[in-house]
């Protein structure tokens, strides 16, 4: 007769080595994270320059020569990498920055949830201390509209152009999406930094870092493995609701021209509807369409945004050459 105790022994071996092997390989990833880290900065230094914002380092990236000066905001859990293409064309015609925002790309973590008004301060800051002349043409992706946005009404005086790249619109705050963010929230906070510190996030991506898409796109991956990545965007999307509430308060923009770009695959009608808001921020304004793109058109139709951002641009220069 077979011992019944014998399979429940075989069963707590299993899962003591199985625990030892998760418990191991976490102290192994808990020593190794920080040594992966720096040898990423190696492999991939900063293709701008880190300025002092407060108690933290901004990354920004300036290319280009002429006036008006484009700055590019990247969406939520996005940076400047994914812009490279964009950039590189918009170079071409007049002066482009991109930037990290904290936390993100080469940008140092800042403490605290992250919202429009603050990162539009910050964006300010940056630009200023690193003595970037204006007049700006700001283009914001996404979320990175809702800080252009704040940027715009907040220093009218330097701002001659908004380019609106898919972007997010305070009506996010009145369909409740607030209580998405806090629910999705938690479950990045309990745990995606935890594992990024531990390795795991690294050990996950590591086929990813092989792929080469766009310029930039390895470095992207690479960054998107460490714990300050999972805690900005953690932050980030705890601060949204409060960043639709402050862009909500922007109802208008005077004269000032805007470029409305959409895309127009996979939005729905509620999405093109709020889309079409956004003209209404300026007695001065225009929507394109990104025809072939879904939402990230910097990656699925850069010359969309380039065409956009060079109107924008081409369009302040002629004026101020009257």
């Amino acid at each position: 007769m077979s011992n019944p105790f014998r399979g429940l022994s075989r069963l707590k071996s299993v899962l003591v080595g199985a625990v030892s092997l998760v418990i191991l390989c976490s102290l192994v990833g808990f020593i190794l994270e920080p040594r992966f880290e720096a040898a990423d900065l190696r492999r991939f230094p900063a293709p701008g320059e880190l300025i002092q914002v407060g108690d933290h380092r901004l990354h920004l990236n300036c290319q280009g020569s002429g006036s008006p000066t484009v700055v590019i905001d990247a969406g939520a859990g996005d940076w400047s990498a994914s812009w490279a293409v964009v950039q590189r064309e918009i170079a071409e015609l007049t002066k482009v920055c991109t930037y990290d925002r904290a936390g993100y790309g080469w940008s140092e973590p800042a403490p605290g949830p992250m919202t429009a008004r603050q990162s539009a301060g910050e964006l300010h800051a940056l630009l200023e201390r690193a003595g970037v002349p204006g007049p700006f043409v700001l283009a914001g992706h996404s979320a990175g509209g809702l800080t252009v946005r704040l940027f715009a009404h907040n220093y009218p005086e330097e701002v001659a152009g908004v380019v609106f790249i898919d972007s997010m619109t305070p009506d996010e705050h009145a369909s409740g999406s607030g209580e998405q963010v806090r629910s999705g929230r938690s479950i990045l906070e309990s745990i995606l930094p935890s594992l990024a510190r531990l390795g795991f996030m690294r050990a996950l991506s590591v086929p990813l870092t092989m792929v080469k898409v766009l310029p930039g796109t390895q470095s992207q991956i690479v960054s998107s493995v460490t714990p300050r990545f999972f805690s900005a965007v953690q932050d980030e999307y705890l601060g949204l609701s409060g960043s639709l509430a402050q862009a909500s308060k922007v109802r208008s923009l005077g004269d000032l021209p805007v470029i409305v770009l959409s895309a127009s695959l996979g939005n729905d009608a509620t999405w093109q509807k709020k889309q079409t808001s956004l003209l209404g921020l300026s007695t001065s304004s225009e929507q394109m369409f990104a025809e072939h793109s879904g939402h990230n058109i910097q990656e699925d139709q850069p010359q969309a945004a380039i065409a956009a951002i060079s109107k924008m641009a081409g369009q302040i220069r002629s004026e101020g050459s009257r």
